[in-house]
């Protein structure tokens, strides 16, 4: 595959709302339009996308019932 047909295949995208295509010099890249963008937005400020990640703060896990709390591998046996 040469470089220039690498860089066409990248700048086309689907929407991530609605999987229309959408080329890297549309206005509204990634999304196919304002409808689009403003429904993923309003997924974003619902709560239905996370970003999550290991809590690791020995502060937070203190708080967290003892059950629900990873065990470690060495069980002392």
């Amino acid at each position: 595959m040469s470089k220039e047909a690498a860089m066409n295949k990248q700048s086309v995208l689907h929407c991530p709302t609605c999987k229309t295509l959408v080329t890297a010099e549309d206005e509204n890249f990634p999304f196919c339009g304002d409808r689009c963008r403003l429904i993923d937005l309003g997924k974003w400020a619902s709560g239905g996308y996370r970003i999550s990640s290991p809590v690791l703060d020995p502060e937070v896990l203190e708080g967290l019932n003892p059950g629900s709390r990873p065990k470690d591998d060495d069980d002392g046996s």
